[in-house]
């Protein structure tokens, strides 16, 4: 019988093992004998699940989802010795050292109920039931699994009313409970207007940093052995793998406000010294500007509409991640969405959605890339197609052709300015004979922040400064419609304070460059031998404000400072 052998130890006692002097190679020795007796177990386990008619299943290192772990407690799985490991779709899978107890298969008839799913049973062994029932240690202690975090105004006046600003978290966060630190943490982004929730572990701690107008700010520092807890929270909420550290995941969850959602997209990546973790927070309110609050001013605003408006075409935004393209992009739709006009949009992802328009995710698991959505969605009979970003070739062609057959297409590309577009293009490989005719217009753009409004103050630019200024502004084309006098210039700053937490700053703003296609840059596309510097020269002849000169005279109108400018456009 298997209960008569003996251990590991004793057998290691009686041996001899001449050719094993070291105490390192003898635990070497032990480790590898404890390996062949469990891998002994195991198949002993298998054959025992083929005389009951149960398959078989090794559960050390199956990566088993929150969700699926607490369809039974901890303390049934315990007393009935089984665990749930895999919850998908309405198929759940169960695994239990002994599946023919009556008890046994009474609760997992339960599980099947509750969860109105097909339960499929597996036979395992004790050390696996031992390895699947440690991660219970891992989740926190609540009641159930919710698809969104409830939290209700109490919540935030809770933590909020005793914060003057989001650095006042590091304080309220010492002595709190798992359940609250998740919480402040949250509230805290909130708080200070975040776009980001970063969570790093480091050597000796965790730091916790919110990016706050596009400037990532240390908020707080944790214990590293509150850490684990916290993280399997956040996994808890996100549908993420608890037990699985070492690969990145991504997920999401919803944290509900006065009847208002906010979408939390998190992501999980293995470092040095454990997971990184970044929440990006999506709130409707970032997305709800209209056209004409994107802050394009005077010839450069008149211009886009004029373009917007026509029935084919393209419209191009430029610039790097962060600078605003989706807002722009979403803007437009906005504009553009009325009951007699079809919208259909290719994302990755979608992160926001929007009324009366059909937006479509890429997918590249599935081989669903924006060249093969493109193709599909011109059979769905849209007037407007949005295109997330134009990567190649054939997605360029793609959308050059729809252009060209009547829609109109809205895209991004990446390149540091608007004169860089058209280059980008050619490299790629387009036809010029095709582009030249399919492009509308092109908008260059970058966020800068914004001055707080209730700690504004005249500023002071050092000599260097004015004379950059200067020189910018006074490039400007007369063809613009923009003149300023350079000798009787005011700029402006935030002197700092609790509501802005010190920075005098308060939101961002958009700063643009935008050329609308002209005889001339039509023939020096088709020259097909164009470099960034020329287009640039050409559109500013012909009265573009370029971003420098845009920022510029935000500065003057007190809405940025001439340091914002400079660092974001020079």
């Amino acid at each position: 019988m298997p209960g008569d052998n003996p251990s590991i130890e004793d057998l290691l006692k009686k041996t001899k093992l001449p050719s094993v002097s070291t105490p390192d190679a003898q635990a070497k020795f032990a480790a590898k004998m404890r390996d062949l007796d469990t891998q002994a177990k195991e198949r002993e386990t298998a054959k025992r699940g083929a005389l009951l008619g149960a398959s078989y299943i090794n559960l050390k290192g199956f990566p088993i989802s929150p969700e699926a772990l607490v369809l039974l407690s901890q303390e049934q799985a315990e007393a009935l010795q089984a665990v749930v490991f895999l919850q998908t779709g309405d198929e759940v899978r169960v695994g239990a050292v002994d599946p023919s107890r009556p008890d046994v298969k009474e609760a997992i008839y339960q599980v099947g109920e509750r969860a109105h799913a097909n339960v499929g049973t597996y036979i395992i062994s004790e050390e696996s039931f031992r390895h699947a029932f440690k991660l219970y240690d891992a989740l926190p202690k609540v009641r159930k699994i919710v698809k969104g975090i409830e939290m209700t105004e109490e919540d935030l006046k809770k933590h909020q009313a005793r914060m003057q600003s989001y650095k006042d978290l590091d304080s309220l966060m010492k002595g709190a409970d798992v359940t609250d630190a998740v919480t402040i943490i949250i509230a805290g982004a909130l708080k200070g207007d975040a776009s980001d929730i970063h969570v790093e572990a480091e050597e000796k701690d965790v730091v916790v940093r919110y990016r706050i107008d596009g400037v990532l700010q240390d908020a707080a520092r944790l214990e590293r052995g509150i850490w684990p807890r916290i993280i399997s929270r956040i996994k808890l909420f996100s549908s993420l793998k608890i037990n699985v550290t070492n690969v990145p995941q991504d997920g999401r969850f919803t944290i509900f406000i006065g009847g208002k959602k906010t979408e939390v997209r998190v992501s999980t990546v293995p470092t040095s010294y454990g997971e990184s973790v970044v929440m990006r927070l999506l709130r409707p309110s970032t997305i709800s500007l209209g056209f004409e609050q994107l802050g394009i001013r005077g010839k450069a605003f008149e211009q886009l509409k004029r373009e917007i408006d026509r029935p084919n075409g393209m419209i191009i935004t430029t610039g790097p991640t962060g600078s605003g393209k989706t807002t722009t992009l979403y803007a437009i739709l906005k504009k553009l969405n009325t009951s007699d006009t079809k919208i259909i949009t290719l994302e990755d992802p979608v992160e926001y959605s929007l009324e009366g328009i059909n937006q479509s995710p890429i997918d590249l698991s599935k081989d669903y890339t924006f060249a093969k959505g493109l193709r599909a969605i011109l059979r769905q009979d849209p007037d407007v197609i949005m295109v997330g970003e134009i990567r190649d070739l054939e997605t360029a062609e793609t959308a050059i052709q729809a252009a060209l057959t009547g829609h109109l297409m809205v895209s991004t590309i990446h390149t540091n300015s608007a004169a860089g577009a058209i280059p980008r293009f050619l490299s790629m490989g387009v036809k010029p004979f095709l582009l030249a005719p399919a492009l509308n217009a092109v908008i260059g753009q970058r966020l800068v922040r914004r001055i707080h409004e209730d700690c504004k103050m005249e500023a002071e630019p050092d000599a260097d400064q004015m004379k950059k200024a200067k020189a910018i502004l006074g490039a400007l084309s007369p063809e613009s419609g923009e003149k300023r006098d350079l000798d009787k210039m005011t700029f402006w700053k935030g002197k700092g304070c609790d509501a802005c937490g010190d920075s005098g700053y308060k939101g961002r703003i958009g700063i643009y460059e935008i050329f609308t296609m002209s005889p001339e840059i039509e023939k020096v596309i088709l020259s097909g031998n164009v470099s960034e510097y020329q287009m640039q020269e050409i559109a500013a002849k012909q009265g573009m404000i370029t971003m420098a000169q845009d920022g510029l005279l935000k500065a003057l109108d007190g809405l940025t400072t001439i340091d914002e400018v400079l660092a974001a456009a020079e």
